[in-house]
């Protein structure tokens, strides 16, 4: 399935063309971005943990991260400022933008004057989204691995329709008998399964 089709069992998403980092000054206070690809919360508590370090003398270190192939996993937090002033906004411009396995950080230098909520949830949502489409996007598409097992008179044949797929060779065993291990996009597994099985026994790995 798609991810374009909003539906389960997609096989490709949306996610940073590349990491980085931006700054704004808003009424004094100085606000910046860092962006960072993430697969898992894990890696979005390390990415968050490293930019809180590097700037330990912020007033603020705010954040949100989406994970999972349907943006299904989502986390904010607004780090000392008021309740849904800064992590909620951070996390709407990372949903509005269709991304998922990011996580953004906004981190803010106080300047002296207050902004209001109006004026932190505009300043935080503003800084992140700014910053993601300054970086781009990219589409990760997930492959399922299969094996064929077949005679040798069967491999020409077997390999010729996995390239006809795009599907990537990740392996190739010749023995008694041939072993070929391919990565075949999630979409198009059920059609090759059925196209190989004519000719040796496939397993989804």
């Amino acid at each position: 399935m798609d991810a374009k089709d909003g539906l389960p069992n997609r096989d490709s998403y949306l996610t940073l063309a590349r990491e980085g980092t931006n700054k704004r000054t808003i009424e004094r206070s100085r606000f910046l971005g860092s962006a960072g690809k993430v697969t898992t919360e894990d890696q979005a508590r390390e990415f968050l943990r490293q930019v809180r370090q590097i700037h330990s003398d912020a007033t603020h270190n705010c954040c949100a991260w989406v994970l999972g192939t349907g943006g299904e996993h989502q986390f904010a937090d607004d780090n000392g400022e008021p309740s849904g002033s800064a992590g909620r906004p951070i996390l709407g411009a990372i949903a509005s933008l269709g991304l998922t396995n990011v996580c953004v950080v906004v981190t803010r230098y106080y300047g002296g004057k207050k902004l209001g909520i109006r004026g932190l949830i505009d300043a935080y949502g503003t800084t992140a989204r700014e910053l993601l489409e300054e970086l781009g996007n990219r589409e990760e598409v997930l492959h399922d691995r299969l094996e064929v097992v077949c005679a040798y008179p069967e491999a020409d044949r077997i390999l010729y329709l996995l390239q006809q797929m795009d599907a990537r060779i990740l392996e190739r065993q010749y023995t008694a008998i041939v072993r070929i291990e391919a990565a075949v996009r999630r979409r198009d597994v059920p059609e090759a399964v059925e196209r190989l099985e004519s000719f040796g026994e496939v397993r989804v790995l």
